[in-house]
């Protein structure tokens, strides 16, 4: 072991121990400290391409999480959940697969035919989300017609591949990744709902395969505007462009998992506003344990979305510059909360050039909408399923495809 390892190990102990007699907000932040001074150090001696192997080395003892305790998680977020539901690996390409929960369908998760006249509903979770965070929605949105959730490539219980280092490339597996799921599921057209990144690649789906999108619902979507040409850098604190400069060599979660046992007391410090959303459902640490556990896990996905941005979360690949190349015949709609941080100008924008879209603001949620007013998250989510579906029986039913012959969904059920 080098000096350099040695010089790592004994500080992460050091900061271990005195983790295990009790540990004041005070000794978090002090270990904060202490973790970035160990970063910048190990900048200074070692190449950016090579710091991530030995960091990654010491996660499975410094970290106190396992997919056993993911699951272990997801499972006790789930129990509030009182429609019944399947849940399955669905195994795609290259040995992966994509962690899928679904309801109102049959065992082999083809909707039933008693629902099939609503399309089905996709949902697709936002940066260091999971299935279960729609916990508060499930039972509302399908109880008219099939729903499905799942953990993106590379995040929560979904496989963890290694993503190209090229924001289009990155971009590409994703969607690669969701086709093929649907093609496993058989599912032959969908109302795709994306919030956050899952947003942005709802809509990276829909310009790529319009026919298999009936609904784009985008609820607070990442990725929209592009990055000002002259941005106003003096407005930009100057300890957010410090931090900025130190962590840009590693991917945004790092600090979470190099916290080790300070990680899940960091969440419920910094992220104490989710205890509040789920306050009907739980009431104790159930949820920052489940966001501690999908992010603490061999990072992937979130190596991708790092690759997609630049300072200080602008996308690389604007899609404001793209979705009006979605088919016209697509409806798409956005949902907002009044007192989100996002900017809903990029929804209002795009109107401006396609006046058929649709709007819509929840008064009194954030970012989180569905979390924050998860029932008239509900309402609005299921006034627009029932209008996509009139329009539907209104204009008849498109010509499909044929079906592929190999659309048997092979994956493995977890209890």
């Amino acid at each position: 072991m080098g000096d350099r390892d040695q010089l790592l190990c004994n500080s992460l102990r050091d900061v271990r121990e005195r983790s295990i007699n009790g540990v004041s907000l005070l000794s978090v932040m002090v270990a904060r400290t202490q973790l970035n001074t160990m970063r910048r150090m190990a900048e200074e001696i070692q190449p950016a391409t090579e710091q991530s192997s030995w960091i990654l080395s010491w996660l499975p003892s410094w970290c106190p999480t396992s997919p056993s305790q993911l699951k272990d998680a997801e499972e006790k977020m789930l129990k509030s959940v009182k429609r019944p539901f399947s849940r399955q690996h669905v195994r795609i390409s290259s040995g992966n697969y994509l962690w899928t929960l679904a309801f109102s369908t049959q065992p082999s998760f083809v909707p039933e035919p008693s629902v099939q006249s609503r399309p089905p509903l996709v949902l697709l979770h936002g940066f260091g989300g999971g299935v279960a965070l729609w916990a508060q929605n499930f039972d509302s949105l399908s109880s008219g017609g099939p729903v499905y959730a799942l953990d993106l490539l590379g995040f929560g219980r979904s496989s963890h591949p290694q993503f190209t280092s090229d924001p289009e490339g990155a971009e590409e597996q994703f969607m690669t990744a969701l086709e093929e799921w649907r093609e496993k599921v058989g599912l032959e057209e969908m109302v795709l709902l994306g919030h956050n990144l899952g947003g942005y690649l709802s809509a990276a789906y829909t310009l790529k395969y319009p026919h298999r999108v009936k609904h784009l619902l985008l609820v607070e979507p990442w990725g929209f505007p592009a990055r000002p040409e002259n941005p106003n850098h003096n407005s930009i604190p100057v300890w957010i462009r410090a931090m900025g400069a130190v962590m840009s060599p590693f991917n945004p979660l790092a600090g979470l998992r190099l916290a080790g046992p300070l990680g899940p007391m960091l969440v419920q410090t910094i992220r104490s506003d989710f205890k509040q959303k789920y306050s009907s459902v739980f009431d104790d640490n159930t949820v920052s344990d489940y966001i501690y556990h999908l992010n603490a896990q061999t990072p992937s996905g979130e190596t991708a979305f790092k690759n997609m941005t630049i300072p200080y979360g602008w996308a690389k690949r604007p899609m404001l510059e793209r979705i009006g190349q979605v088919q016209a015949d697509i409806p798409i709609s956005f949902i907002y909360g009044s007192r989100s941080s996002i900017d809903s100008d990029s929804g209002y924008a795009f109107k401006k050039t396609r006046p058929d879209v649709e709007i819509r603001v929840i008064r009194g949620a954030g970012h989180y909408v569905f979390a924050d007013q998860p029932e008239d998250f509900n309402q609005t989510v299921l006034q627009i399923l029932a209008r996509t579906e009139r329009k539907s029986e209104g204009l008849g039913t498109k010509q499909r495809e044929p079906p592929h012959s190999d659309r048997t969904l092979e994956g493995t059920e977890l209890n």
